[in-house]
């Protein structure tokens, strides 16, 4: 039954707009959980737990082994040799300001 929402007021259209999210939020987190406990099985009939699957070294595919290193410094910055950079990544700023003002990264290199 479709209420005529221009007859309500503004405070009944408000205290509707309430209740109507409220619903949704309800609605929503049922699905979650109903979408958790169907991912919670299908992990289980794969034979692992959901937990063994979605952390983080699972995701990228390394298991339970070591963590990947961050990679050795090649790059410091001139002004402050605690800024440092690997080459992997996106340029830092002071690696791209560098280099506008006509430096390479060989002059940068540690």
């Amino acid at each position: 039954m479709m209420a005529d929402l221009t007859a309500m007021s503004t405070s009944e259209l408000k205290s509707l707009e309430r209740k109507v999210a409220k619903a949704i939020e309800k609605v929503e987190a049922r699905e979650r959980m109903n979408a958790l406990a169907a991912l919670e099985a299908k992990a289980k009939e794969m034979g692992y737990s959901l937990d063994e699957l979605t952390t983080e070294n699972a995701l990228r595919g390394r298991g339970k082994g070591k963590p990947r290193s961050k990679g050795v410094a090649k790059y410091a910055n001139p002004a402050d040799p605690s800024q440092t950079w690997t080459g992997r990544g996106r340029r830092p700023a002071w690696v791209l300001q560098a280099l506008q003002e006509g430096k390479s990264l060989d002059d940068l290199a540690i």
